[in-house]
């Protein structure tokens, strides 16, 4: 089976690097899928998006993303994101907390759908 070299990094740590067989990802074009030998490309991330990688070893990875970009050049993708956060790590009720607080701003509402998202995809 073809394998690409994905990388996912936040801006203050390597959140996953490894060899995947699909990397899908919300866009301000659109929602891109990335295979094996895909066309190089280079895709603003939304915000408050999320991105989904399919492991050689067929594990499924879902994460919100706020921001940031991806990159595909020969068999590497990137994904530079100014924050993510893996489906399985997120506080589901602290998302809903701040989707329900009047007073939140519309960066932190926008993080907050995101890791609802990425969990419902999970």
């Amino acid at each position: 089976m073809a394998e690409m070299t994905v990388e996912v990094v936040a801006v203050e740590e390597r959140m996953w690097s490894g060899t995947a067989t699909l990397v899908s990802a919300q866009t301000t074009e659109g929602e891109i899928g990335i295979m094996p030998g895909h066309a190089p490309v280079l895709g603003q991330l939304v915000e408050g998006g999320i991105i989904a990688i399919t492991t050689s070893e067929g594990e499924r990875r879902v994460a919100a993303v706020h921001g940031g970009f991806l990159a595909v050049t020969g068999q590497k993708v990137s994904i530079l994101a100014e924050t993510a956060d893996w489906s399985d790590e997120i506080d589901v009720e602290e998302a809903r907390r701040v989707l329900d607080d009047a007073g939140a701003d519309e960066v932190e509402i926008s993080r907050a759908r995101g890791r609802l998202k990425a969990v419902e995809r999970a």
